[in-house]
């Protein structure tokens, strides 16, 4: 590499220090590169890649589709926290879907069957589906800690019991009632004292934000304090970077391995709770799946950082709102499918290319110094 693009490479990449733009290089290529393959696929299916851009952006930013994009990202968002707090201690918590989809079912039979005043309602629901999404968690981490199971295969396990078991108590002979003028069954619908209004926040429609987005915006800042300013965040990245330096530290592995994953399960209890207490009031055959597997992906996008997967979330949304106006123009949605797919490889990738070019340019910095450095010098620093 000549001198010029050594210059050159180091100003774009932050001159390999954390924090500086190499964080945002990454995901900018990958997005940029997604662009291109995408209109490289709109291409070849007879559509003109630059209209239906253009179309896709003046949809998206519609007031509506604002509202609508915020809120598909408040429980993206939510999702994608439950799988950081793994990810941060190299555990792969696979079960986030199977997790938050029986928390939001038991938590909706719960609020259906009481009435409190409002405060203590909405909590004791969202009480109820952390404690659900922990419990469920945890036998993974069990599995984990004293058989030595792992939680890739024990979570996947997990999502196909908690699929049957949720078709199994969504019966009209245990926790589902009928829809009134559907065919579709469901919870008993929770009274108001546990609903959350939504707020008005974007002018311009009369469609709201859930109210539950500031429980999103919370759980975000106390995921940073957490993992970044508490001696248990401390514990749980030195885990995940070297288990065997962590023992000799005194780090309890197996019990960081239970309590993370607890964690991580309360946190998938969260995730239906926008839909469930600011939509829909009550738990039924079209309740929101898959949003487990939808937050692995936004938290690799993200690289488990708050301020990372938010950005991740807004994008993710914003390319499933505003994927409505391809049928419209008689394209197949499934476009947006093929860029989401293509933003995480091309993160990935670039994130792998860009951590080795870190590796090389600090040998070669470290290499420069040793190098200058003078033999009474080096004498003097050996003494």
């Amino acid at each position: 590499m000549s001198p010029a693009t050594s210059t050159f490479a180091d100003r774009l990449l932050g001159r390999v220090r954390l924090g500086g733009p190499v964080v945002l290089v990454a995901p900018i290529l990958a997005i940029v590169f997604a662009g291109l393959v995408t209109s490289i696929i709109l291409l070849i299916t007879g559509a003109p890649p630059l209209d239906t851009l253009v179309s896709m952006v003046e949809y998206g930013t519609r007031p509506r589709s604002i509202v609508l994009t915020l809120n598909s990202a408040t429980y993206y968002y939510l999702s994608a926290l439950a799988v950081a707090i793994g990810f941060r201690m190299n555990l792969f918590n696979i079960g986030v879907d199977g997790q938050y989809r029986l928390a939001a079912l038991v938590a909706a039979a719960v609020g259906g069957a009481v009435t409190l005043p409002a405060p203590l309602h909405v909590a004791l629901i969202i009480f109820v589906a952390m404690l659900v999404g922990a419990g469920w968690a945890s036998i993974a981490g069990l599995l984990k800690v004293r058989r030595g199971v792992s939680e890739v295969i024990s979570t996947i396990m997990l999502n196909a019991i908690a699929t049957a078991l949720g078709a199994w108590l969504l019966n009209k002979d245990r926790l589902a009632v009928e829809v009134a003028g559907s065919n579709n069954i469901g919870t008993k619908p929770i009274g108001t004292t546990g609903q959350v209004p939504g707020m008005e926040l974007i002018p311009g429609t009369t469609t709201k934000v859930f109210g539950l987005i500031i429980l999103a915006i919370a759980m975000g800042i106390l995921y940073h304090v957490l993992i970044n300013k508490t001696r248990f965040g401390f514990n749980l990245r030195a885990t995940g970077r070297s288990e065997t330096a962590a023992v000799a530290s005194g780090v309890n592995v197996k019990r960081m391995v239970l309590i993370t994953m607890m964690l991580s399960g309360a946190m998938a209890g969260l995730i239906g709770m926008p839909q469930l207490l600011g939509a829909s009031h009550s738990y039924s055959l079209d309740f929101p799946t898959g949003l487990g597997f939808i937050g692995i992906a936004i938290a690799l996008l993200g690289r488990n950082h708050p301020v990372g997967i938010a950005f991740g979330a807004l994008l993710w949304a914003f390319l499933d709102t505003s994927a409505n106006i391809l049928q419209v123009d008689d394209i197949s949605p499934d476009i947006v499918t093929i860029m989401q797919g293509t933003i995480v490889l091309s993160v990935i990738i670039a994130y792998e290319l860009v951590h080795r070019y870190r590796v090389s340019a600090e040998q070669r910095r470290v290499s420069k110094e040793l190098a200058s450095t003078t033999p009474t010098q080096a004498e003097g620093a050996s003494v």
